[in-house]
C-alpha cells in the first residue's frame, strides 16, 4: 500500500439471490480507484461463511482469542487492515440485511475509530432506512459514520449497463470519498499516536 493512500474496504452487504449489490459495489470501487486516495478491496459477504449463532463471549472482550470460523478469516483480516469502509446495502423491510448484521456482530475492534460511509439502494427511499439503522449500530462499535452518502432510489430503473443514469452521481461519490479520505487520515494518525480508549 502506498504511504499516502488509505486502505478502503467496500462491503457488499446483500447475499440474496439475484442481488444488485455487486453492480453497485463495482461502480463504487471504480469511483474510489479514480479518486486516487485509496487502495481498494471489495469484500462480498456472499463469499464468506458467516453463521448467525455467536459464541458466548463478546468479541470486544475476547480480542484475538475470539473463536471465529476459519471461513471468516479473510473478512476479519480485511476489516482489521482497513483504514476506512464503504458499506453497500439494500433495504429489506425498512432495514438492512441479516448477513450484514452478522458480519458486524462477529467483530468489534476491527471497526473501532475508523470511518464508515454508506451507499444504499432500494425503492422510493433508496435504502435510507437501512443506513439509519446501520449508523446506530456502527456508532455503538465506536466507528465514525460519515454524514454524506449515496442513495439510489428505484435502482431498477435508475441504472443502465452497470452505471447510474444520474449524471451527478460521480460528483456525489467524489464528495463522499473526499470526506472519507479526510477522516481516514485523521483517525489513522490518532490511532498511531495513542490507543483508542474504548
Amino acid at each position: 500500500m502506498e504511504k499516502n493512500k488509505h486502505k478502503l474496504v467496500i462491503i457488499v452487504g446483500s447475499v440474496r439471490d439475484g442481488r444488485f449489490g455487486p453492480v453497485v459495489a463495482s461502480w463504487v470501487a471504480e469511483q474510489a480507484g479514480m479518486h486516487g486516495g485509496f487502495d481498494v478491496e471489495v469484500v462480498d459477504l456472499a463469499e464468506i461463511d458467516i453463521p448467525l449463532a455467536l459464541p458466548a463471549a463478546s468479541p470486544k472482550f475476547a480480542g484475538d482469542d475470539y473463536p471465529r470460523p476459519a471461513g471468516m478469516a479473510a473478512l476479519t483480516s480485511a476489516l482489521e487492515g482497513a483504514d476506512a469502509f464503504i458499506v453497500v446495502t439494500p433495504e429489506y423491510n425498512h432495514s438492512y440485511p441479516a448477513s450484514l448484521k452478522a458480519a458486524i456482530d462477529w467483530h468489534f475492534t476491527q471497526w473501532t475509530a475508523k470511518p464508515v460511509a454508506f451507499v444504499s439502494y432500494g425503492g422510493a427511499a433508496g435504502g435510507r432506512h437501512a443506513v439509519l439503522h446501520l449508523e446506530n449500530v456502527l456508532t455503538e462499535l465506536h466507528a465514525v459514520t460519515i454524514r454524506d452518502g449515496l442513495a439510489f432510489p428505484n435502482y431498477f430503473t435508475a441504472w443502465q449497463d452497470g452505471r447510474p443514469l444520474d449524471p451527478e452521481a460521480p460528483g456525489y461519490a467524489k464528495t463522499v470519498l473526499d470526506q472519507l479520505a479526510w477522516w481516514s487520515a485523521a483517525l489513522r494518525s490518532a490511532r498511531d499516536a495513542a490507543p483508542y480508549p474504548a
